[in-house]
């Protein structure tokens, strides 16, 4: 999945959506903002770019950790080398 950038994501088309809220939880929000469907597109951009980060991150480290391997198998080779019977 593409990375998208955060303000590509909030200019586009909008349509309405149902979510299951705690009603506590809604009438407490409403107090600290008078747009809550913004409110909630702001907080949900800001934790898809987090999530984007971390799977970025994990990839990152992934693949480090694959070419880290692979430049000692390509140095000293396999431990199973040794044993094969093949």
């Amino acid at each position: 999945m593409p990375i998208t950038a955060p303000a590509t994501l909030a200019s586009s088309r909008k349509r309405a959506v149902n979510l299951t809220l705690n009603e506590g939880l809604v009438a407490q929000a409403k107090t600290y903002t008078s747009n809550l469907s913004a409110t909630m597109e702001e907080l949900l951009t800001d934790y898809v770019a987090r999530q984007q980060q971390a799977r970025l991150a994990y990839q990152q480290q992934a693949d480090a950790c694959v070419a880290d391997w692979n430049a000692v198998h390509a140095t000293i080779g396999s431990f199973a080398d040794e044993h094969s019977t093949l």
